[in-house]
């Protein structure tokens, strides 16, 4: 049986992959794992993004966990990181997040959070899924949960978001594009708080228009909205805003890469950048690598997903990492990637430099890179074939060290990603269709 957990929790199209009675097994397990040995009732948080199978599905969530025991303060929709800080702000055991962040309306997932808000290492969630084979006696009576409607809870995540910055952001135009998603209300709503002059699009999510060509993965409407309004810049986040993209006054794209080293940048300069060390992922354009060797500032590398990057934060001890999706952690205020909290900080940087955005960026020389993915293939065996293994290394040893070359299987899409990095497009084109072709021929055998 493959494994339900993914790089980010459990992902699949609602009522097929992900049931109801699956969810509420989940809701059971996570309980019986997450929440074991305490001296009281265990308590969960939970949150979803505005997917109309969001509304079964956290019924169902709740009803596993109230069976297991626990108390389910059910906060609606929310995005990830409001729910992490929640978690630890009301001194929760665990808590869930439904939601499939940038995939289609149709899909949807689950991600369970420890206590203090923080994703699960892989050993946790292997024990919610062998649970799920062996649950352990239920509680009756008094013992069980109850479920508590909490949807007021926002206004303090908002609070605490605007609280992280050291100066107002008057003076700054910007226009959010919320994807229909789960930051529909709070993500404008932290932007004016902290004084910015705010144009919010897609909106308005009926619980089927969730990234629909909006949001980060859809930036036309934001880019155009940006030039119309004359705004300093845009921010796009995703279906549950644990994420943002950028884009300039002049349109041009700012992606987590960019955003990173200018983050990066500001903390060191400000003498907050722990031990001038920043974490990011294998995924990482080059030219922010060069960047920060020139700006002495110290990489650590790890496997794609911001949950290995904040794990990697944890055991150094941290405070700034990142992927070029636009997942970056401050560990200072968060325990996740938050979109809402990094468009506030990179706004501030704004400010207090008085630079535009596009000159912010400059910053990192990317790269060209170029990303295919392949599906309908096994995407372990086209990774790991002889004949794949070997191609990787003749491109490899053919770029030298102008470029880069990785292969990996996505870990929530049944698809093979293949990245290249070269001095021009064409060459990285060039190369990523070469091994993708030898990806299909593996394939087809």
């Amino acid at each position: 049986m493959a494994r339900l957990f993914g790089t980010d929790g459990i992902r699949g199209v609602a009522n097929l992959d992900l049931t109801a009675e699956l969810a509420t097994n989940l809701g059971t397990a996570a309980v019986q794992v997450l929440a074991v040995g305490l001296a009281k009732k265990p308590v969960a948080v939970i949150g979803r993004d505005t997917r109309a199978s969001g509304e079964f599905l956290e019924a169902a969530l709740a009803a596993g966990m109230a069976a297991a025991g626990a108390t389910v303060f059910r906060i609606g929709v929310a995005p990830t990181p409001e729910v992490a800080y929640l978690i630890d702000a009301l001194d929760a055991d665990l808590g869930a997040v439904i939601s499939a962040s940038h995939n289609p309306m149709p899909d949807n997932g689950i991600k369970f959070f420890a206590a203090g808000g923080r994703k699960l290492p892989d050993s946790l969630e292997d024990a919610i899924e062998d649970r799920l084979k062996n649950f352990k006696q239920l509680p009756v009576g008094s013992e069980v949960g109850r479920i508590i409607d909490n949807p007021m809870a926002s206004g303090n995540y908002v609070d605490h978001l605007v609280d992280s910055l050291d100066i107002d952001l008057s003076g700054i135009k910007v226009v959010v594009d919320c994807a229909n998603g789960a930051a529909h209300h709070t993500a404008p709503a932290a932007y004016r708080k902290a004084g910015a002059d705010v144009i919010a699009i897609h909106a308005e999510p009926d619980g089927l228009n969730i990234n629909a060509n909006c949001g980060s993965t859809h930036l036309s409407d934001l880019i155009t909205a940006v030039k119309e309004n004359k705004a300093d810049l845009g921010i796009a986040h995703d279906g549950d805003a644990d994420r943002c993209l950028a884009v300039a006054a002049d349109g041009s794209v700012v992606d987590g890469d960019q955003i990173l080293a200018i983050l990066a940048q500001a903390m060191k300069e400000n003498l907050k950048l722990v031990n001038n060390h920043v974490v990011t992922t294998v995924m990482a354009n080059l030219g922010l690598k060069k960047f920060l060797q020139t700006a002495d500032i110290e990489v650590i590398e790890t496997p794609v997903g911001d949950r290995y990057v904040l794990s990697a934060m944890e055991v150094g001890g941290y405070n700034l990492g990142g992927e070029q999706s636009g997942h970056i952690i401050l560990a200072d205020y968060a325990t996740t990637g938050d979109g809402t909290l990094t468009a506030l900080h990179l706004m501030q940087r704004m400010k207090q430099t008085g630079l535009p955005l596009a000159k912010l960026a400059m910053v990192v020389q990317k790269l060209p890179q170029v990303l295919l993915n392949v599906s309908g293939v096994d995407r372990n065996l086209g990774v790991s074939h002889p004949r794949v293994l070997a191609e990787v290394d003749r491109l490899r040893e053919e770029l030298g060290d102008t470029g880069r070359i990785l292969l990996r299987p996505s870990g929530t899409e049944p698809l093979v990603r293949v990245m290249v990095e070269a001095p021009t497009n064409e060459q990285a084109t060039a190369v990523a269709q070469a091994l993708v072709a030898v990806v299909r021929e593996v394939a087809a055998q």
